[in-house]
């Protein structure tokens, strides 16, 4: 079966493969000439001599059918996974004569979706029809594929032709980013001694703070910070925002894709890096992300493009050798039991499993475990111990 599904598959791409139909058809005109030549009689030969030129005539016009034929494909905007992947295809008519009838093939790869397949009944010289179509996202990768497949049996119906046309595309599925409202892990990562100026709209320091900026009175905001000058010119409270002391401002956020992973834990952990990520950036850190790499250039990406694109496309890949680590601040995201990994004071590490944890100890770091089976999002908003 698999000899014959190849082989008729060969046939539709190369010339043309008979449809059932065609198929059914052959035979009679075969049986009636079989017959014709044993019998002497001239109307079997009649009959098979016009059953086989309508097959001949049905086995040439398919490919013509399709012959002009241009798909040019829009470019696919990247999406985070769960939002619908939209892509476009233009198929346009430059002949004088009007196409129809045939169907326009997507053949998305396995992973990604079913193959889409769009049927147009005509299209008239020089119109271009236009097809826009969605594919759910569950999962984050690259995807790629290179072409687009016309497919008709027009206009007899007994022979199928497909014609493979170039229309490359790479589709992106970013990594889920959680909606963080707190994350303890980032927010006390670094040395207490290091400085930089960081934004928090809640801070206990005393009036004679750094005044960031001035914004209305919200329940529960301490009295003391009371702009009450602003306050009498506008008619309503006013409440300084200040700026506070806080560690590094560079926090690297470094993913250990050399060790063991099993699928679901390795996942999450991709997850949990772009979201870490993006709330680095809205908390005011400077984010980089760190993967090991054979290039030592390509081992930290800072611009968000960059890091999702990498995110998206990284794989466990346990038998790379791992390469230094940056002397700064770090989550070090890693599985239970894989190798210690001699990280600067103030990191923090993530581990996933409930396996021994061999770098939990290394210079009084503070570890979070994760568990694959309880939702993330809760996990990494727990203060770690």
């Amino acid at each position: 079966m698999k000899f014959a599904a190849r082989f008729t598959n060969w046939l539709e791409h190369r010339w043309v493969n008979p449809a059932y139909v065609g198929w059914v058809l052959l035979g009679l005109a075969l049986f009636f000439f079989a017959a014709a030549t044993n019998t002497l009689a001239g109307w079997l030969y009649v009959i098979s001599g016009v059953m086989l030129a309508l097959l001949m005539v049905a086995a040439l016009l398919p490919p013509r059918n399709l012959n002009g034929l241009v798909v040019t494909r829009s470019p696919i905007q990247p999406v985070t996974a769960e939002v619908p992947l939209a892509v476009e295809l233009q198929i346009r008519n430059p002949q004088r004569q009007a196409k129809g009838l045939f169907q326009v093939i997507d053949p998305l790869p396995k992973r990604l979706g079913a193959v889409q397949v769009k049927a147009i009944s005509n299209l008239l010289p020089g119109q271009t029809y236009t097809w826009r179509y969605q594919i759910p996202t569950q999962r984050r990768g690259i995807y790629q594929w290179p072409s687009t497949d016309l497919r008709t049996a027009a206009p007899l119906g007994l022979f199928w032709c497909r014609r493979s046309i170039e229309a490359p595309a790479m589709a992106v599925i970013y990594p889920q980013v959680l909606p963080l409202k707190r994350c303890p892990l980032l927010d006390t990562i670094g040395l207490r001694n290091g400085q930089h100026w960081r934004y928090n709209p809640l801070a206990q320091a005393d009036t004679q703070g750094v005044t960031r900026s001035l914004r209305p009175y919200r329940w529960g905001d301490p009295t003391r910070l009371i702009h009450w000058r602003t306050s009498a010119r506008y008619g309503e409270l006013r409440v300084r925002e200040l700026e506070t002391m806080t560690a590094s401002r560079e926090v690297v956020i470094a993913l250990n894709a050399i060790a063991r992973w099993d699928g679901v834990s390795f996942e999450q952990a991709v997850v949990a890096a772009a979201s870490l990520y993006t709330y680095a950036l809205q908390q005011g850190f400077t984010a980089v992300l760190w993967l090991p790499s054979s290039a030592e250039q390509d081992n930290l990406l800072r611009e968000r493009n960059r890091v999702m694109y990498a995110l998206a496309g990284i794989e466990p890949a346990p038998t790379r050798n791992m390469t230094s680590l940056p002397q700064r601040a770090t989550i070090w995201l890693t599985s239970a039991g894989a190798e210690a990994a001699t990280l600067p004071a103030g990191s923090r590490q993530v581990v996933w499993g409930n396996g021994s944890v061999a770098a939990a100890s290394v210079g009084g770091l503070s570890t979070l475990v994760i568990d694959p089976n309880e939702p993330l999002e809760s996990q990494l908003q727990v203060n770690v111990t």
